[in-house]
């Protein structure tokens, strides 16, 4: 199944969100107003209303030996696109969180690196040695 995700998340400022991912991420504003911006990030919709800091205390989560945010969201990427990315986002000097390898030779093998937003959200972009092992185990 094909589809694009929807995701409302408040935010602290909207120019400074909106600066984030078109400035750093190459992402598309869509339809706006003084209180709200939706963003076009890789064909889904993300939509940042003017409203304050998320506060939503959850614990952490260890995957492979890291210590991983269990609230974050992100992006699967073909693999080229992913170190495009990743290469571009180091040329902007964007500070990219940590970069890393999970399930190395095992069935899911994917890379990962995750940031913050200006809202201190973590995005995570992954990248999948086989794309067809998303989903399987």
């Amino acid at each position: 199944m094909s589809a694009h995700f929807h995701l409302a998340l408040p935010c602290l400022s909207i120019s400074e969100t909106k600066a984030f991912y078109v400035d750093s991420l190459g992402a598309q504003v869509g339809r706006s107003a003084q209180n709200w911006v939706d963003i076009n990030l890789y064909n889904n919709q993300i939509t940042f209303t003017k409203s304050g800091p998320f506060n939503f205390d959850c614990q952490s989560y260890s995957f492979g030996g890291e210590i991983l945010p269990s609230f974050h969201f992100g992006i699967i990427l073909e693999q080229q696109k992913w170190k495009t990315l990743l290469n571009t986002l180091k040329f902007r000097n964007v500070p990219v969180q940590s970069e890393v390898d999970f399930l190395i030779e095992k069935v899911g093998e994917h890379h990962s690196f995750f940031l913050k937003d200006p809202n201190d959200y973590t995005v995570e972009f992954k990248s999948f040695t086989n794309q067809s092992e998303i989903f399987k185990y």
